[in-house]
């Protein structure tokens, strides 16, 4: 059961599309990310080409994240002041990240960095997450308390400058780090497809020291609108969204992230942040022997002005 994809250019099948969405979607319920570092070099395993995917798989992020994050409200476990801070910031980032992202294109140099980078991003980030979440679970079967936030615990960045009171996340910290993050993160979305929650979640719990409980909900409603803005303006601008596979995407990720939040409301703290960092860890592992093993067609044919 195939369908025909206009702007990729190519024929898919319905349900191998609809199983990644459902899959994504479940994942970025029970996690709090976007999924855009799941659905990106999914898509791009499928071969679609890999510009396409980053901006079509956006368009997941956004549904997906959207489901995830009115859950999360109706519980009460979203900081909406961190959040709009962080989302300011992101849609800045974002539109900084949208000329980047034209630029690689245009010299014919875009797939090679989308895929570089996330073999550099995801072995970096999930190799430090599974070390630390590895490190928690061994306190909590020795019974020793995992505390991420303990009283007095401070690091560096609580000593900067122009800090604000977070009630909901009760913490009292700087906006500088806050901007920078989400700025980061903003720039991530529009060259690389991903919503940034898979980041964002451990810097805001290890960096900013923000509680666990109300970490995947601010994450979720940055995302949203981030993602949101960048998918229009990679549609206005790049011509690199697939609206046909995007609905397809869209449709089966809201049905899973549903699944997904409740999942993940049943297992610990630390062994969510285990589970994600395998998971962030096989994806860039899946990448790289991409990049080293010789491609099947060695030739390809340039049609449209695009790979």
């Amino acid at each position: 059961m195939t369908i025909y994809l206009p702007i990729a250019e190519m024929s898919v099948n319905i349900l191998v599309i609809l199983g990644m969405g459902a899959a994504v979607g479940f994942l970025s319920g029970m996690f709090g990310v976007g999924g855009g570092f799941l659905i990106t070099p999914l898509l791009i395993f499928y071969n679609v080409p890999p510009g396409i995917a980053v901006a079509t798989g956006a368009c997941l992020v956004v549904a997906s994240s959207v489901s995830g994050a009115i859950s999360h409200f109706r519980r009460g476990t979203l900081d909406l002041k961190l959040g709009t801070l962080l989302l300011v910031s992101g849609l800045l980032g974002s539109t900084a990240g949208i000329g980047v992202f034209a630029i690689l294109r245009s010299l014919g140099l875009l797939d090679l960095f989308i895929s570089l980078a996330y073999v550099l991003l995801l072995g970096t980030v999930g190799s430090l997450m599974l070390i630390e979440s590895l490190r928690a679970i061994r306190r909590v079967a020795k019974n020793k308390a995992v505390a991420l936030n303990r009283p007095g615990q401070h690091n560096w960045v609580h000593r900067l400058p122009f800090k604000v009171r977070f009630k909901k996340s009760k913490i009292y910290l700087s906006v500088l780090p806050v901007i920078a993050l989400g700025f980061s993160l903003g720039v991530l979305t529009s060259v690389m497809g991903i919503g940034g929650g898979f980041i964002m979640v451990p810097a805001m719990i290890y960096f900013l020291r923000v509680p666990t409980g109300v970490v995947i909900g601010t994450s979720l409603f940055q995302i949203v609108f981030v993602t949101a803005y960048t998918t229009m303006i990679q549609a206005t601008l790049n011509h690199s969204v697939d609206i046909i596979l995007a609905l397809q995407l869209m449709i089966a990720g809201v049905v899973g992230a549903q699944y997904g939040v409740r999942v993940g409301q049943r297992l610990r703290a630390e062994q969510l942040r285990a589970l994600l960092a395998l998971l962030v860890l096989a994806v860039g592992v899946r990448l790289a022997v991409d990049l080293v093993l010789t491609p099947k067609d060695i030739y390809s044919i340039v049609t449209g002005g695009r790979a």
